[in-house]
């Protein structure tokens, strides 16, 4: 009966709501109402599903083709939103302009609900009051303790890699190594703790299986995170809403929770073992791994001697663990498995890299922070592949207020005004394409679809430049061979890549993520040797670019089965 009563409630809401959203589509007229775009595929769902489901790469890549620089797209219920990548409208939503383009609170209620109240789900001053506890932790001279971590758990990798090879594997699953590894590494130099000793055929550990799974499984809500997710904050307590998903008879939803479950629970478990440490002095943090040296750590300490105003309550210290966990693991070991793939199948950029991370050993010895940044052409593929194959391919914004979004390239409305702007009215939501802009040939040149690392060892078109492309890179140096050659000032180029976003809400991690990548490749490369394997390799979109073959499903969830084979050899 309880149940029956629930439910009595909840359908007539649902439905009062869909009968206002439908009726307001109906009768308002809107300024986006003459922006060129591809029609509805359904008045109930939009065309959601093809814009954020599994062909999302596919769909971004037909409306840049179609609807340059910015498209409407429909949306829910009659709904509409912008897809933009021209990179003038980028400019202003990312910086100029960024107060008025903020996360949309749909967003951030769905983190919430996935990874608590973390840096992915708070708005404005809270949003800036975390980073500003959380930037001292990613700043460079905290990262340079950190390389010899990086250089131990990658050594540990590579000793895997060699009993793999030794035990008569001819192809390797590069993706399940690059995540086992991203997970360690943030394991100890991220919380100070261990997740995986990094053997073969070691079970996952259950973290990991929930990190890497989540973004499969909430990507099967893409419609409901906009009919239904953002709105159960709003029904009553914790424990109300937990009553409410075990009532719901579906297994996607069954599996998204234990998902949810398992991340808050080892989250919690290794918070409350640090702050026992804590309370006992600083001995007792220093004998865990890290030594109190670890993000959290970190976190912890400048938390109790933060001003009151400043300070995390716990939660959200929680929160940070798995947002940070899930932002470092997923998109790192797929940039990491893509730039492999990449350099299998060009065995010429692979030999040249691996001479000049040789060469530097040889000089050098181990490469620390700085020696990895000076070496040009590992910092030109790792650029390369994050240009062209971002993890991520969008970030959404919602307008807080009307807009108007200059155009570097005027678009012709449905009914044959060209328009150097576009009017944007408070409450519509902005998808940033970021893998469009990072392609398009209008500022990177004719072979911006081109895989190509040279194109960071010479000047880039003028282009590049006077886009003004709103990313992180427009205040970090610039390849060090240019910067040697004098070619260009690093502060002269501005924003040479969207794909850590940029302003107020650019990757907090950018940094910990590139030096993660160059030290895991600075050490494979050395030792083995990667070639492609016959096996087709499919890239699907399930909130990030995931890679998979047709061979069967997660058995009981029905999760695509993630890997990408390589061949590998020793040297």
């Amino acid at each position: 009966m309880p149940d029956i009563a629930v439910l009595s409630v909840l359908i007539p809401l649902a439905l009062s709501w869909a009968i206002w959203r439908t009726t307001k589509a109906l009768t308002s007229r809107s300024p986006l109402d003459t922006i060129p775009g591809p029609p509805p595929r359904s008045y109930l769902t939009g065309n959601i599903e093809d814009l954020f489901g599994p062909d999302g790469w596919d769909y971004q890549e037909y409306l840049a083709m179609n609807y340059p620089g910015v498209a409407r797209v429909p949306s829910v219920m009659g709904a509409v939103m912008l897809n933009v990548r021209d990179p003038k409208a980028l400019y202003h939503i990312i910086l100029k302009d960024q107060h008025l383009f903020d996360e949309s609170e749909d967003f951030t209620r769905v983190n919430d609900l996935l990874f608590g109240k973390g840096l992915l789900s708070t708005l404005g001053e809270h949003h800036r009051r975390q980073r500003k506890m959380l930037n001292p932790v990613f700043s460079v001279a905290h990262l340079r303790g950190m390389v010899p971590i990086f250089n131990e758990i990658g050594s540990k990798l590579c000793d895997s890699l060699r009993k793999e090879i030794g035990a008569g594997k001819t192809e390797i699953d590069v993706l399940a190594w690059m995540g086992r590894t991203a997970l360690e590494l943030i394991g100890q130099s991220g919380w100070g703790t261990s997740f995986d000793n990094l053997e073969p055929d070691v079970p996952l550990h259950p973290f990991h299986k929930s990190i890497k799974d989540i973004m499969q499984a909430a990507t099967k809500f893409n419609v409901h995170r906009v009919f239904v997710i953002p709105y159960v904050n709003y029904l009553g307590t914790p424990r109300f809403r937990r009553f409410i998903v075990d009532l719901l008879p579906s297994k996607n939803v069954r599996v998204l929770r234990d998902i949810i479950n398992n991340l808050h629970q080892t989250c919690l478990e290794v918070y409350e073992s640090k702050k026992q440490a804590l309370d006992v002095g600083d001995d007792a943090f220093h004998e865990q791994i890290g030594q109190g040296k670890d993000i959290i750590s970190a976190l912890m300490k400048a938390n109790l001697l933060a001003a009151e105003k400043d300070k995390m309550p716990e939660e959200e210290i929680i929160a940070q663990m798995s947002t940070l966990t899930f932002a470092a693991t997923d998109t790192t070991s797929t940039a990491l498995s893509r730039t492999l793939l990449l350099l299998s199948e060009s065995p010429e950029v692979q030999e040249k890299l691996r001479e000049e991370i040789i060469d530097a050993k040889t000089e050098q010895g181990e490469l620390l922070y700085d020696e990895l940044h000076q070496l040009p052409y590992l910092d030109a593929v790792c650029r390369e592949t994050l240009r062209l194959y971002p993890p991520i391919g969008y970030v959404q914004r919602q307008a807080k207020e009307d807009a108007y979004i200059p155009l570097s390239h005027p678009i012709v409305s449905t009914d044959g005004k060209v328009m150097n702007e576009v009017m944007v009215p408070r409450g519509t939501d902005l998808n940033v394409s970021i893998v469009s802009c990072n392609r398009d040939p209008l500022i990177w040149g004719p072979d911006a679809h081109e895989w190509k690392p040279e194109r960071w060892l010479s000047p880039l078109p003028q282009s590049v430049a006077e886009a003004r492309i709103p990313g992180v890179y427009s205040n970090l140096q610039v390849s060090p061979l240019l910067s040697l050659s004098g070619r260009f000032n690093a502060h002269e180029l501005v924003n040479l890549r969207m794909t850590f976003v940029g302003g107020g809400r650019a990757c907090i991690g950018f940094k910990f993520s590139q030096l993660e990548m160059k030290v895991l490749l600075s050490l494979l490369l050395e030792s083995f040797k990667f070639a492609p394997t016959r096996k087709k390799i499919r890239w699907e979109f399930h909130g990030i670019a995931q890679p998979m073959i047709d061979e069967g499903r997660v058995e009981g969830q029905g999760l695509r089965n993630l890997q990408l084979p390589l061949k590998i050899s020793l040297l």
